[in-house]
């Protein structure tokens, strides 16, 4: 079939041509903003699952709902090592150029962005002034608001002024944050302090985040009630039907589409992952004559999809690993694709588990694997295991 007229968008974050199988979630969203427009309180949103479930995908979806809504937003991605600071003065200041056109007293909007300036103006890594410059904001820094330095303090003073100006409109702020998981300790503290201070005196902004399934216990470390503060969301696997869907719908608007046995094939070979549904439908498409898409047309491109998957999904992450760190996850990869115990890890190895915690560290650091609970690993990526056991040892 015509490759110009492929449908199928494997990518990261990218959304697919049809976002199958997630409309509990983006309802749930739509209850969040409705709430919040009527003044009740409500609390942030937080997306949590391995990679490749479209996490990202349905973050962005919400973005697109809130501004449908006229609202203010930024949107950050957390990094290990490095402070929210400036990436939280960088989203609201974007959230204040969103909402400022429509501000009938310039005079508050000014306000708040010489209250963001200064706020930016106290990152100690910063060079000074160079990224308050960066935001181009033109108006004089506030003095004696989100300027202590500390950033627990600053950060509820900015969100506080942040909701008073979305609030003049009648409308709110989203804050959206990707890869929560990767804020530092001490900011992740902050965070849901300043969050916490917000939503008890009912100001209409929100903080949504995504990140790997460890994330309600990273942020519950950093404050015992953030259990309260956030809706947890856990984002899984597409059944059945909605895979079949993902497949379907974006087929038959290019006139095309897919025999059952097609679609059974599809479906064992991604095993219900939004990413491997893309991957494997975009290599079946090109692989395919004509429409109907036949199983022998997934049986001839499943091994190009797990090629192209070898490489770009699963070969560009094992790259990034020391010898020690592929030791040790070919050491996971053979005692299944559960999670298994560090203990049980080091035994593989033939080693003491003390010996083998750096590479154990370094692996959660880079995002390769997490701690489900204490004493258990995992893989973050889907099918990695089964990507390690079949590399020549």
């Amino acid at each position: 079939m015509d490759p110009v007229r492929n449908p199928y968008a494997p990518g990261a974050g990218q959304r697919p041509p049809e976002l199958a199988g997630r409309d509990r979630e983006l309802g749930q969203f739509e209850v969040v903003l409705e709430r919040i427009a009527r003044g009740r309180p409500e609390r942030g949103m937080v997306l949590t699952g391995l990679r490749g479930v479209g996490k990202t995908v349905l973050l962005n979806s919400f973005r697109s709902m809130a501004l449908q809504r006229l609202w203010g937003t930024g949107k950050i991605e957390a990094r290990p090592d490095q402070s929210i600071r400036r990436p939280i003065a960088g989203a609201l200041h974007m959230a204040a150029r969103e909402l400022a056109p429509r501000h009938r007293a310039p005079d508050r909007i000014e306000q708040f962005l010489g209250v963001l300036k200064a706020f930016a103006a106290r990152d100690p890594k910063a060079p000074k002034g160079t990224f308050t410059a960066h935001l181009g904001i033109d108006v004089p820094a506030a003095r004696g608001r989100a300027d202590s330095g500390d950033l627990e303090i600053d950060l509820t003073e900015l969100l506080a002024d942040a909701a008073s100006v979305a609030t003049d409109l009648g409308v709110g702020i989203a804050l959206f944050v990707d890869e929560m998981q990767d804020i530092p300790p001490a900011d992740v503290s902050a965070l849901c302090a300043a969050t916490h201070e917000l939503s008890q005196t009912g100001g209409p902004l929100i903080v949504v985040g995504a990140g790997l399934p460890h994330l309600p216990s990273v942020l519950s470390a950093s404050k015992s009630y953030s259990e309260r503060l956030f809706r947890y969301v856990p984002i899984d696997r597409l059944d059945r039907a909605a895979a079949d869907l993902a497949l379907l719908a974006p087929a038959r608007r290019e006139g095309a589409d897919f025999e059952p046995g097609a679609l059974e094939a599809l479906f064992e070979a991604a095993d219900g992952y939004p990413y491997f549904v893309q991957a494997y439908g975009k290599v079946t498409w090109d692989v395919a004559t004509a429409s109907p898409v036949t199983a022998g047309d997934v049986k001839v491109a499943s091994p190009q999809a797990e090629g192209e998957l070898a490489v770009g999904f699963f070969g560009s992450r094992y790259e990034r690993a020391t010898p020690t760190e592929r030791k040790y996850m070919r050491a996971m990869a053979m005692l299944g694709d559960d999670p298994v115990q560090t203990a049980s890890v080091a035994d593989e190895l033939g080693v003491k588990p003390s010996s083998v915690s750096p590479a154990r560290d370094g692996l959660i650091k880079k995002g390769l694997i997490y701690s489900s609970e204490r004493g258990l690993i995992a893989f973050t990526v889907p099918h990695f295991g089964r990507f390690l056991r079949a590399q020549p040892a």
